[in-house]
């Protein structure tokens, strides 16, 4: 059973903390059904590229080069937007060329983003499984390194370095609240847990990919109908996530609907001037619905991942 531990998540830390921003972190209040409710928010849609995917795409793409199988044919990745973007942002950094493959329902500002920073884009299939298979041929034909968006032991590190960052600026034990597609940010945040954290992963009523594998009691496909699919549309939760919270104790599941995720999008935007994705809006109506409530004893950080969208959406 393959899982990403601490140590990985620290070698992933000290390989791109050079290269990437340091997000901060915002100690606010939010309106929530039971009133006011103080958060800290980890700003990470403030990332290059606006989402937190550079950090595994960097972390992946720079330890195959130290091992010294990335080739002239660069990067490859299938991914619906953002993993894309974070592939992009890798592939400049270390110098290399980067191939997407993408879901023709992809927003346009994503694939726009895209095209501006020099990817090689292929717009491919409707769901995110058909770009996967359209990849998986073309990287073994190309010879490029293949970043799964969500399912690679790399990829799940680096955005656990996440985690790390919320325990040096926040004290005292966390309730972080996450969306979740695939699950790697999930997954990484789970390597990073101590005594007395929690994680909630929270997903849309009609992509609940992992609500549904803990029901079943092991991943299970599901059927995509949210309005936060183009981020969080994987059809089947990943390996590394089902291998890191089956059984854990630590690790709460909860589903909010489509009309609770634009509330929670739009309040962010009212009430503090920002603006995220349907999907990162997700994690934010866990706390805003009343499904996700403070404890005394910890303090609920909300991971705001991606804001690669537009206020007109």
């Amino acid at each position: 059973m393959v899982t990403v531990v601490p140590v990985d998540v620290d070698l992933a830390r000290a390989a791109i903390t050079p290269h990437l921003r340091r997000t901060p972190t915002l100690r606010t209040a939010i309106d929530t059904v039971d009133g006011p409710v103080e958060v800290v928010l980890k700003l990470e849609y403030a990332q290059l590229g606006g989402c937190f995917k550079p950090r595994g795409s960097l972390w992946a793409t720079l330890h195959a080069r130290d091992q010294g199988i990335l080739t002239d044919a660069g990067v490859l990745v299938a991914s619906g937007g953002n993993a894309a973007i974070g592939a992009t942002v890798a592939a400049r950094i270390v110098g290399v060329p980067v191939t997407v493959v993408i879901p023709e329902t992809a927003p346009p500002v994503k694939i726009d983003a895209l095209r501006a920073a020099g990817a090689r884009i292929h717009l491919i299939g409707r769901r995110y499984s058909e770009a996967a298979d359209a990849a998986e041929e073309l990287a073994e034909r190309t010879g490029a390194l293949a970043l799964h968006a969500y399912d690679l032991p790399d990829v799940v590190a680096g955005a656990g370095t996440i985690g790390l960052e919320n325990i040096d600026d926040v004290p005292g034990p966390l309730t972080t609240v996450v969306c979740v597609g695939g699950g790697g940010l999930l997954a990484g945040l789970t390597a990073t847990l101590r005594p007395g954290d929690r994680i909630v992963g929270v997903e849309p009523l009609g992509a609940s990919c992992l609500h549904q594998a803990l029901a079943a009691g092991t991943p299970v496909p599901v059927e995509l109908e949210s309005v936060a699919a183009d981020s969080l549309g994987a059809t089947r939760v990943g390996d590394l996530c089902w291998n890191a919270v089956a059984g854990n104790p630590a690790v709460g599941s909860v589903l909010v609907t489509d009309d609770q995720i634009i509330a929670a999008r739009r309040m962010l935007w009212d009430s503090h001037r920002i603006l995220v994705e349907h999907g990162t809006a997700t994690a934010v109506a866990g706390v805003v619905s009343g499904l996700v409530r403070p404890q005394p004893d910890s303090t609920l950080c909300l991971v705001l991942c991606g804001a690669n969208t537009a206020l007109a959406v």
